[in-house]
């Protein structure tokens, strides 16, 4: 398989749901700040805009929750390295400034300037396959780990979501996302035993 195997990278609009819901809690505190201070009102200022927001917030963040949760199977491997990785997960917390600037949701320009922004950032995400270092996985206790592991003869490393810490000698079954990333699908582990 080469590198550049389709099999071997999320699909788009996968990828771009997973980047939405990383994003979902900077969409609620959007909407918040769309409330006007100066008078008490259920609604926001622009609740078209807000509800919108609030909606792409909610979906992305159900839809991936249960997505990992669908995934099984995978290859059994045995893993010989391990490093937690999570605080990699923090890289996305820097467009979260935007929440202390003033963002007006009824303003087109902002809008437009917080699209672009956020269409580089995806493209990027995309590009190095990091969608998965996203904030509501580690919310919902997903841990980043960077994992050298066997299968039979060969040594593969690359970067694997799990929601258990993985053990150096215990075998996992892990399901293969990307070239360099898996999810632990079966994070029970157990100890391989000499002959195996």
């Amino acid at each position: 398989m080469s590198i550049n195997d389709p099999s071997l990278r999320l699909r788009p609009w996968a990828s771009f749901l997973l980047f939405l819901s990383a994003y979902a809690p900077l969409m609620i505190i959007l909407v918040v700040k769309d409330y006007d201070p100066a008078q008490f009102s259920w609604m926001p200022r622009n609740p078209v805009r807000s509800f919108t927001l609030l909606l792409i917030a909610f979906v992305s963040s159900i839809a991936i929750l249960r997505s990992m949760r669908e995934i099984k199977g995978g290859l059994t491997v045995q893993v010989t390295k391990a490093s937690n990785k999570s605080g990699d997960m923090f890289g996305y917390t820097v467009p979260y400034m935007l929440s202390f600037l003033r963002v007006d949701l009824g303003d087109w320009q902002t809008i437009a300037s917080l699209s672009i922004f956020l269409a580089i950032l995806f493209i990027m995400a995309y590009r190095t396959q990091t969608v998965f270092v996203n904030p509501i996985l580690a919310l919902a206790g997903y841990m980043l780990i960077d994992c050298t592991f066997k299968r039979g003869d060969r040594e593969i490393q690359a970067m694997v979501v799990t929601r258990s810490p993985i053990m150096i000698g215990n075998s996992y079954q892990m399901e293969r996302l990307s070239y360099y990333l898996y999810v632990a699908t079966n994070t029970s582990g157990s100890k391989m035993s000499e002959d195996e």
